[in-house]
């Protein structure tokens, strides 16, 4: 079997993978975040453990996602679902290989200026690459190109608004950092904890839609519907 046959076949798989990876991961995410919120069944220490864990397993969506971007494109050119720019093919594993940097350079020096540098930089490569899928199949829809079958067109749509939902948790998230400490600083009470549930409760809607979202964006990929 020549290298071109096996490109867009190794390709699709990876791009599965990545999938796989990306939803597996993020359920043991979720699943460590609900064992957390159990303040009477758990202590302070085991709690904060439990915390620790959440943050390292989630680095293998983060990896996951950064790793989508080149990869999608790189199914549509081998597939020739799309005659993909050169340009902007390379573009995409330099964006998608600087983001997969990002989110571990910071992973290694969090709590400081630098992971706040790197994770300020993340966060406007993900506003680019949101309006950028957005962009792809609201145009294709309308105008028939770059992707002529409406599927993919759709696809492109989802994985589009997978950034925004996935950034939404990032905002949604954000009140956690203080309020964890003042756990911390203050111990478990009523004072403490509820805000912090309450943060944790509205980020878990955005959690909820970004599953919803994979799961239809995998159904397209794998059924391909005539629409």
């Amino acid at each position: 079997m020549s290298l071109d046959a096996i490109a867009y076949p190794t390709l699709v798989y990876i791009h599965l993978l990545l999938f796989v990876l990306w939803l597996g991961a993020d359920v043991g995410v979720f699943l460590l975040g609900q064992h957390f919120r159990k303040r009477h069944d758990y202590t302070l220490e085991q709690r904060i453990a439990l915390l620790k864990m959440l943050v390292l397993v989630d680095m293998t969506p983060r990896s996951a996602w950064a790793l989508m971007v080149p990869i999608s494109l790189s199914v549509l050119a081998a597939g020739n679902w799309w005659d993909v720019p050169a340009w902007l093919l390379i573009a995409s594993w330099i964006v998608g290989g600087f983001w997969l940097w990002l989110v571990w350079d910071a992973h290694i020096h969090d709590q400081t200026p630098r992971a706040a540098r790197d994770r300020s930089i993340e966060n406007w490569l993900k506003y680019g690459l949101t309006a950028f899928y957005l962009w792809l199949g609201i145009q294709s829809l309308v105008a028939g190109a770059p992707l002529d079958q409406a599927w993919i067109a759709w696809k492109a749509i989802l994985f589009g608004a997978i950034f925004a939902a996935a950034i939404m948790i990032d905002v949604a998230f954000e009140p956690v950092g203080p309020q964890l400490g003042k756990l911390l600083a203050e111990g478990s009470s009523d004072e403490t904890e509820i805000p912090l549930r309450q943060t944790m409760d509205r980020t878990r809607i955005w959690v909820w839609i970004v599953y919803l979202l994979l799961i239809a964006t995998s159904w397209l990929g794998v059924v391909k519907p005539v629409l």
